[in-house]
């Protein structure tokens, strides 16, 4: 990225990894434990004006409880990751995420517990499940599967 005033600061090519999450999407899924249902949404994924940024909003119904959310992601060129951080209706605390895509696979982890996804071959839907990664209490960290849907 150049800063100098002759040329104009460019997005990382790595951000292109990316584009597979933009748009809008619905959400449908469960707890391990639920035998329907009890998780749904929709996430309306955008770039922010010059395409540095990833912004994620979020509305969804989990077990009962609403939760809004924005998330902020730009790229690290030294660990080749996406880091991230969530603002969630559930807490004022910002929350310290990260993403990976690499062709179909997408990884998204943070706050005890990672996500791991694939996308379908004509990238409309993303299968995955977040599992808890041992490191905050179970009840902090359900695990889940989801089916997000592209519908924008």
């Amino acid at each position: 990225m150049t800063t100098d005033n002759s040329q104009k600061a460019q997005p990382s090519p790595a951000l292109k990894r990316l584009e597979k999450l933009v748009g809008t999407w619905t959400i449908a899924g469960r707890t391990l434990d639920s035998d329907v249902d009890n998780i749904k949404g929709r996430v309306v994924i955008n770039w922010l004006a010059g395409g540095f940024f990833l912004e994620q909003r979020g509305e969804m119904e989990f077990m009962g409880t609403r939760i809004e959310s924005l998330e902020i992601v730009y790229y690290d060129p030294t660990a080749d990751i996406f880091p991230s951080t969530v603002y969630a209706s559930m807490g004022g605390t910002p929350l310290p995420y990260s993403w990976d895509v690499r062709d179909n696979a997408v990884t998204h982890s943070g706050y005890g517990a990672t996500f791991t996804g694939n996308f379908s071959d004509d990238g409309h839907t993303l299968t995955g499940g977040w599992r808890p990664d041992g490191s905050t209490d179970a009840e902090s960290n359900v695990a889940y599967d989801v089916v997000m849907t592209r519908v924008g």
